[in-house]
């Protein structure tokens, strides 16, 4: 009896292991951490319970590789959003590509970024501590970003980039909330974003020719 094809066995479980990721990062998306059992998850993959330890030890580690992809895969997002400008282009314009790249990754590409954001918070301390190093990565990206930002004028010199950067992306992660696209593509909230950042929400002082006597 011939003996089966090594090759074919390790695309099988790389194939097998894909599915079973891919349908945890959607079930996590819709019911959170504590909703969603490794029962739950095999059986959606098509597979026996048991089956599920083949790939993932423990249902914490499957979830560190859900987070870190969806980290990774907004990292990525951003990164070639600002790779396509120039090398001369201002900080807006560098901020701006930012935002929408960010808000593109999240709103349309998986189901991995917007479970990363929904259930980080709800995971175990454990958790977290393992998926930081990633995490940690695009904040260090973003401050970078920020103060190259400010360095070319794009924002006040008394700015401080973390405080910036906490503000910024806090406020695109809730847009997983209540984004909808038939009001209004990401292009035009990345944009919305963009303004509220620069020109603030308070109205423009008036003139003294404006003032009434």
């Amino acid at each position: 009896m011939a003996s089966a094809d090594p090759q074919r066995q390790e695309s099988g479980a790389a194939e097998t292991r894909r599915r079973i990721l891919d349908v945890a990062a959607r079930l996590f998306r819709q019911q959170g951490y504590a909703g969603v059992s490794l029962r739950a998850i095999a059986a959606e993959a098509g597979l026996q319970a048991g089956s599920l330890y083949y790939h993932f030890g423990s249902k914490e580690d499957l979830v560190v590789e859900i987070l870190d992809e969806g980290i990774r895969a907004v990292h990525q997002g951003v990164a070639e959003a600002v790779g396509r400008l120039p090398a001369d282009a201002d900080g807006a314009s560098l901020l701006r590509a930012a935002i929408l790249g960010h808000l593109r990754s999240l709103l349309r590409l998986s189901d991995y970024t917007s479970a990363n954001v929904r259930i980080f918070g709800q995971a175990p301390e454990s958790v977290r501590r393992r998926s930081l190093a990633v995490r940690q990565a695009y904040d260090a990206y973003w401050d970078a970003l920020l103060a190259e930002a400010q360095a070319r004028g794009a924002l006040r010199a008394d700015a401080e980039p973390r405080s910036v950067r906490l503000l910024l992306i806090g406020a695109l992660n809730a847009s997983l909330e209540w984004f909808e696209p038939a009001r209004g593509g990401v292009e035009r909230l990345a944009e919305s974003y963009a303004d509220i950042l620069w020109r603030g929400l308070a109205p423009e002082p008036l003139t003294p020719a404006c003032r009434e006597d």
